[in-house]
């Protein structure tokens, strides 16, 4: 049956609106990383250092997102950036960041479920979480099985909620600080005593460059608008409204909410037993806070399962349209969805949770070492795809007119995000707490050029790359 539609000429449906780009976007950015780690942040940068550290980690996210609009509008292909890495690199770069992207979601997919089941608990104690584990993934396997669409529709209201629940923090959050909302503990309104009060960096300098990976982990995730860019109905006009809303929305979203949290929590306490977000619900005396914040966290951690379930899929399916994966895995189904490279995936991700507690200290620990690097190289990839991209463009004769969507300030832009995204590498190297992370993450990286020259190459030669330098 795969094979005879396959025949028929069944493709990925490009049935995702702008609504669905936009919210995709911020749901892959709006997550666990704001809600429960940016206490984390403000207790060891401090309360400025954390909003420095934010603020640099959006400008990059920025200089990403334009990279990624330029190529994405010019090549809307499901393989995304690393079709873009295959095109405008070469098929070795586009070979080892597509199968780190896809090991690195599979990865942080399995966690997801595990994390989901564990916040089950605090209602219902007596179930056991692999109970809500498998309970939420076949939750989330019926999304991305079903069509397009649904996955669109489900991760739309998932961001909606983690979003609401931001603007509403916000708002209370403000309403605190200049004594619109008393703290139940009688204490006057802090106004900005916490925020400036002890010293603009209480730990030093330094501490702000060892959190700074910590923050820009929790923007990655921005990119996987490219990879749906070939199942949108408009990529020339859905993928340019998405990155200019996306960016600056989530700057407002992320620095305004940890403005809010360093204002209201003293750095000395933040992070320090819970989510930041339920102290200050705790602090203003809030009824229910915590049963609010872990329905929040929950729409989180499902956002992110869903979307990493449908990036990593979708990877996966291009790669063996190109010879990159087994060609098994590029049938579809009648509603043009890649099933099989989609089970595959989702058995990975249930595999790599066993390793979390069957193999803690090898196995897990390297595949969240390649987890924790994948986003940064995957952002180095981006950018220098297009500049490469930019540079062939014109020199075949072709002018910045011609592009649909183009990032401003080339080579600038490209440049400098492959300069910061290395330097990232560098403060890895020096926290010795990290830098196992490196040894790992470089070494896998290293095996997958090794497996492209020794075993793929032949292979993908075959196979004609789609797409155009402009």
């Amino acid at each position: 049956m795969a094979e005879s539609q396959e025949r028929q000429g069944v493709q990925l449906t490009r049935a995702l609106k702008s609504r669905h780009i936009f919210m995709l976007s911020l749901g892959g950015v709006i997550g666990t990383g704001l809600f429960m780690g940016s206490g984390v942040t403000i207790n060891q940068g401090g309360p400025v250092g954390a909003v420095l550290a934010y603020l640099v980690a959006g400008l990059l996210m920025y200089l990403v997102m334009v990279c990624l609009g330029e190529l994405s509008v010019e090549m809307p292909v499901s393989g995304s950036f690393q079709a873009h890495a295959t095109r405008y690199i070469g098929p070795a770069t586009g070979f080892m960041i597509g199968w780190v992207y896809w090991m690195s979601w599979a990865t942080t997919v399995g966690l997801e479920f595990t994390a989901a089941g564990m916040l089950m608990t605090r209602w219902f104690p007596d179930i056991p979480i692999w109970y809500w584990s498998a309970f939420f993934v076949a939750v989330l396997f019926g999304l991305n099985a079903l069509a397009t669409r649904a996955f669109g529709e489900a991760e739309y209201w998932f961001s909606g909620i983690k979003v609401a629940a931001i603007l509403i923090f916000i708002a209370v959050g403000l309403l605190v600080i200049f004594g619109g909302i008393p703290l139940s503990s009688g204490a006057p309104a802090p106004m900005m005593s916490n925020l400036i009060g002890d010293s603009l960096f209480p730990n030093g300098i330094s501490a702000v460059f060892a959190v700074m990976m910590t923050v820009v982990y929790a923007f990655q995730g921005c990119e996987i608008m490219g990879v749906a860019a070939g199942e949108t109905d408009q990529p020339e006009k859905s993928i340019p409204q998405a990155v200019r809303n996306v960016v600056f929305r989530v700057l407002i979203f992320y620095v305004l909410a940890i403005v809010v949290l360093s204002a209201i929590v003293p750095w000395q306490q933040a992070g320090l037993m819970e989510s930041p977000f339920v102290q200050v619900f705790d602090m203003v005396g809030i009824p229910y806070a915590a049963d609010l914040m872990n329905f929040v966290i929950l729409t989180a951690i499902l956002s992110v399962g869903n979307s990493g379930l449908y990036a990593s899929t979708r990877i996966l399916w291009a790669m063996s349209k190109t010879g990159m994966a087994p060609k098994s895995l590029s049938t579809l189904s009648s509603r043009g969805v890649p099933l099989r490279a989609l089970s595959i995936t989702l058995c990975f991700a249930l595999i790599s949770l066993l390793t979390s507690f069957i193999a803690a200290d090898t196995l897990f620990m390297v595949l969240m070492a390649v987890s924790g690097m994948s986003g940064t190289v995957t952002w180095i990839v981006i950018a220098l795809a297009q500049y490469r991209f930019r540079r062939a463009h014109l020199k075949a004769g072709g002018t910045v007119a011609d592009l649909k969507y183009s990032a401003p300030l080339y080579p600038f832009i490209p440049l400098a995000c492959i300069a910061l995204c290395s330097s990232l590498f560098v403060f890895l190297a020096i926290d010795p707490t990290q830098r196992p992370s490196l040894y790992w993450g470089f070494g896998f990286i290293a095996i997958c050029y090794a497996a492209y020259f020794l075993i793929n190459r032949k292979r993908v030669a075959q196979v004609q790359v789609v797409g155009n330098p402009g």
